[in-house]
């Protein structure tokens, strides 16, 4: 049985697409070793995803990233099949 890999810019696309999803984000921020606002960690197989928001103005912001880190864990266990991911909320900015 061969064990399947995915991409950590597959990886970081498909957090991007949950956490746009999610009111009160108004977009996802770029930046060094980040993807689509994404920074990707893996270590012994199991994933740490940062995720890196610009906060619509007026967003209440423990809200806003507790339903990035609910809505990106439960869209990528269900579009890459993952069963547990770490999801990590960063305020970067706000518009």
């Amino acid at each position: 049985m061969v064990d399947a890999v995915i991409a950590h810019d597959v990886l970081a696309s498909y957090a991007a697409d949950g956490a746009r999803d999610v009111q009160g984000v108004r977009n996802l921020v770029e930046g060094a070793r980040r993807h689509h606002g994404v920074r990707v960690t893996e270590a012994d197989g199991a994933f740490a995803l940062e995720v890196h928001v610009c906060l619509a103005w007026g967003a209440r912001a423990p809200e806003v990233g507790t339903s990035v880190q609910r809505r990106v864990a439960e869209y990528v266990a269900r579009t890459a099949k993952l069963p547990k991911v770490a999801v990590d909320v960063i305020v970067a900015a706000v518009a």
